[in-house]
């Protein structure tokens, strides 16, 4: 498994030319989704929302909007990762209730958790809640980055959008949420050149020490 893992991450590379005609299966969709909602988040909050970008019509906003890249038409998948924009007392709540019920727990048994989850959470500002969940995201996108080499998929990760636009495209305040990422997923080209150049990381000597 090792060697496995290995070999995918040295496979992937950020896909500049998708191929077209492929088409990701049902079940690769449904595990990818599996997999997001696995992912860990602090607290197992999860204060985010995954859409996909189906309408081709809609896709072609979406380029414009993320500066004309290609890979939004050419990809099979796109999607986008959204945050919520607060976490109010009922939110909070709402997710100590669910890990009480589905861990068959008595509400004694949860007090502490959810006094400091209020306490923790429920007092952070605006701006530092919108930070915090914005790193959530980023958590999730490392998971999926992983799994789609290992299901040798496909995966570009982009921040290079108008955020304000695509919120206002996709409605998303009026959901209480904002996009943080965009990540397409599909097959690449065989002309994209990108997956023949030589993968450029720094030695492991600058990146590790010890204390």
């Amino acid at each position: 498994m090792k060697k496995q893992v290995l070999e995918a991450l040295n496979w992937r590379y950020a896909t500049k030319k998708y191929n077209p005609a492929f088409q990701l299966g049902t079940n690769d969709k449904q595990q990818l989704e599996d997999i997001i909602q696995l992912s860990p988040s602090s607290y197992g909050l999860q204060p985010l929302h995954f859409i996909w970008i189906e309408d081709t019509k809609l896709r072609e906003k979406v380029k414009s909007i993320a500066m004309n890249q290609q890979q939004i038409i050419e990809a099979a998948e796109v999607l986008i990762l959204c945050a919520y924009n607060q976490l109010d007392t009922a939110y909070l709540n709402s997710h100590i209730d669910n890990l009480r019920d589905k861990r068959g727990l008595q509400e004694y048994q949860v007090a502490n958790f959810r006094s400091h989850l209020l306490a923790s959470i429920g007092t952070k500002s605006d701006d530092e809640i919108l930070a915090w969940n914005d790193k959530q995201a980023y958590i999730v996108l490392g998971q999926l980055l992983t799994a789609c080499a290992l299901m040798h998929l496909d995966a570009t990760p982009m921040e290079g959008f108008d955020p304000k636009a695509l919120n206002e495209l996709l409605s998303l305040d009026s959901l209480g949420l904002h996009s943080v990422l965009i990540c397409t997923i599909g097959q690449r080209a065989t002309d994209d050149n990108y997956q023949k150049l030589e993968k450029v990381r720094r030695d492991k000597k600058s990146l590790f020490s010890k204390r």
